[in-house]
């Protein structure tokens, strides 16, 4: 009976998420049309006649929409930068689906102006986002467990695709392909319903029509089944490209030194420059799909629009701002699938279909090969197009870009932007413990530092009263300028150069550094390779601002913080998961006053080999763990002990048996 409710509860939050969504995704919609009118309709005539540059004024549209969109996003929700969908994703696996509610406000504001004002993007990526938002404030709202505000936020990101394409079907497969990582009937139910609940309050108010209005296609021949296999190998190679000159043009544009409020704005200058000669580059550019898909338009503008969309997509989104990678997919998708069919066309027009249909597939291969996600990709097609004729040749195109795709790259666009961040997802989940906690979480911030003026004989006292090895050298201006390490002072000492010189003659002035943003692991791997204890930890906007430090001491902490980030945000099955991951046995027990360790520190407490206490709560909070923490009665603890220690935990950790039943009959006496 409780699992019945259990599984009602859930099914009524995704009701509600499906909803929300849908009413949200409308009023998106209504944004981004709002926005595209005050930009084209309203500014640009008026700058056409101020400024006298003629059509050139189309160059300022979406260089002025970043003017907003930038600013929006940097100072108020650096999550809504870029697509979107890796945010989502890094939420289930990492933060037990919790999300901040600015997030969803910022997302649709930035997003409706970037695209509004010409910038090339889509829209289906910040309704996955800021549905997946909805989800997650609505588990958290009615206290659920973490399991279920994970399924809500896939729910929100379902019920976002459906509602903006007008396909729940898909919509609830990405959800499950791409979002969750996952498919289990219980939580796909979920996200069923509020894919279908989204999908039809988007129907009654923007028309319950498919998102394009194609003809009827359908194969000549079976043999043409090779053709659509190699437009699926082409399109693997154009998604390849895309997802390399996305990445490459975020990097330039991070590097680049300008504040990161107005970088969207020089993107957008640029963009508008393309897209004065070639228009179709602004926007969603579904308009110019719907073309492709009836015919009309030359293969060479096809081949040529591809590719530049491809620049313009990256300016947009490399530059900062906010917009999905589901349309401009599709665009080049399209625009490579119908040059392909015309190819074909002319040199076998006995057995080939229409140059149409080609354009059709293509639209799904270019996705599949670009987001790892084939189910989505052909549900989506043919949903849109509301033509079941060509699912065939969808399967077989799709299938060839996804093979290929993954010789070319095991990351798809949007795992790739988190493993640049150095998490890894296998299957939606996150796969190393360290993964979830960052060096800004545990880095020293109080630590000892030195002036580069210091004589040697003093760094020498410093280094014998601290029984540090290193220390960061900052000027008299507060600025971070190397490091010097003990064996930077020993080898002064055999040159001789002891006495009369300072640390600016021996210092490392271009040490190895960290950010505070970065995983632990990845810290912890550089120490290892550069065989060094300790690394600075500075601002990555400026290097030369010192945070903290990372020390070897510092890695036991993040260890520990992160097994008690999975203990506190996953339930029962989730921990035997991290059980199996970490390859032991994870406890927990309520100290007793008949426990041996029960008024014991803990530095006292002779764990045996292979055990760590990692959490201590004591009443109702985490408590820091440390050797002069005395274990109460009623303190809760977390220990992971190998398999073969598990039962010497126990009998420190629990009372013995004659001393807990007179523990139990005491009040009776």
């Amino acid at each position: 009976m409780f699992a019945r409710n259990e599984g009602a509860s859930l099914i009524f939050a995704a009701t509600i998420v499906g909803l929300i969504t849908g009413y949200t995704a409308v009023a998106f919609i209504w944004l981004i049309e709002e926005s595209e009118h005050i930009a084209f309709e309203v500014i640009y005539p008026y700058l056409y006649t101020v400024t006298h540059l003629g059509h050139w004024t189309i160059i300022l549209i979406p260089a002025l929409g970043s003017l907003i969109s930038g600013p929006l996003i940097y100072f108020f929700a650096q999550e809504a930068k870029g697509h979107g969908v890796p945010e989502v994703m890094m939420a289930i696996a990492l933060q037990g689906g919790k999300m901040r509610p600015i997030v969803a406000v910022i997302k649709a504001l930035a997003s409706s102006v970037c695209i509004g004002s010409g910038g090339s993007a889509g829209r289906e990526g910040p309704i996955v986002q800021i549905g997946s938002v909805m989800g997650s404030l609505l588990g958290q709202l009615f206290k659920m467990t973490t399991e279920k505000i994970q399924t809500l936020v896939a729910c929100g990101a379902g019920a976002g695709i459906a509602a903006v394409f007008n396909a729940p079907i898909a919509g609830s497969m990405f959800a499950v392909e791409i979002i969750a990582g996952e498919y289990s009937a219980f939580s796909f139910g979920s996200v069923l319903v509020a894919s279908v609940t989204a999908s039809i309050v988007a129907r009654h108010y923007l028309g319950a029509s498919p998102a394009f209005s194609v003809p009827k296609y359908s194969m000549k021949s079976p043999q043409e089944l090779i053709f659509f296999a190699v437009l699926g190998v082409l399109a693997a190679f154009m998604a390849y490209l895309f997802v390399v000159v996305l990445y490459a043009s975020e990097d330039i544009f991070d590097n680049w030194k300008l504040h990161p409020a107005f970088k969207p704005a020089v993107g957008g200058l640029m963009l508008g420059a393309i897209g004065f000669l070639a228009p179709y580059t602004l926007g969603t550019g579904l308009p110019w799909i719907e073309r492709a898909l009836e015919g009309g338009l030359w293969w060479k503008l096809m081949i040529a629009a591809a590719f530049i969309k491809i620049i313009g997509t990256s300016l947009t989104l490399g530059s900062g701002n906010s917009g999905g990678i589901f349309s401009p997919s599709l665009f080049m998708g399209a625009m490579l699938g119908g040059a392909f069919g015309m190819w074909v066309n002319t040199n076998w027009p006995a057995i080939s279909a229409p140059y149409q249909a080609y354009a059709l597939v293509g639209m799904a291969a270019v996705f599949a090969g670009a987001a790892r996600a084939p189910v989505t990709a052909i549900l989506m097609v043919f949903e849109m197009s509301d033509d079941y004729r060509m699912i065939l040749p969808l399967m077989f195109a799709t299938a060839a870009s996804v093979l290929v795709s993954e010789y070319l790259s095991k990351d798809s666009i949007y795992t790739l932007k988190l493993t640049r961040r150095g998490i890894y997802l296998e299957r939606g989940h996150e796969i190393d413990v360290m993964q979830g906690v960052t060096v800004g979480e545990v880095m020293s911030r109080n630590m000892d530092v030195v002036d580069p003026s210091m004589p040697l004989t003093e760094l020498d006292e410093m280094f014998k009263r601290t029984f540090h090895h290193g220390f960061p050298v900052v000027d008299k201006q507060g600025r971070f300028v190397g490091i010097v390490t003990l064996h930077d002072l020993m080898k002064a000492r055999e040159k001789g150069i002891f006495e009369r010189h300072t640390v600016a003659e021996i210092m490392n002035r271009n040490p190895i550094v960290t950010y505070p943003e970065e995983p632990v692991w990845r810290a912890l791997r550089i120490m290892g390779e550069r065989d060094v204890g300790r690394l600075p930890v500075v601002d990555r906007n400026d290097p030369t601002r010192l945070l903290g430090m990372l020390r070897r001491g510092d890695i036991i902490k993040a260890y520990q913080r992160g097994i008690q980030k999975r203990l506190d945000a996953h339930t029962s099955v989730d921990r035997v998961r991290l059980a199996h991951l970490t390859g032991m046995e994870i406890m927990e027990f309520t100290i007793h006053p008949g426990a041996p360790l029960a008024g014991k520190a803990i530095r006292d407490a002779r764990l045996p080999e292979g055990a760590l206490l990692v959490t201590l709560r004591r009443g109702g909070n985490v408590a820091i763990i440390h050797g002069d923490v005395i274990l109460q009665p009623g303190d809760k603890v977390t220990v992971l002990a190998k398999k073969s220690s598990a039962d010497k935990v126990r009998q420190l950790f629990m009372p013995k048996p004659e001393e807990e039943v007179v523990h139990r009959r005491a009040p009776f006496e």
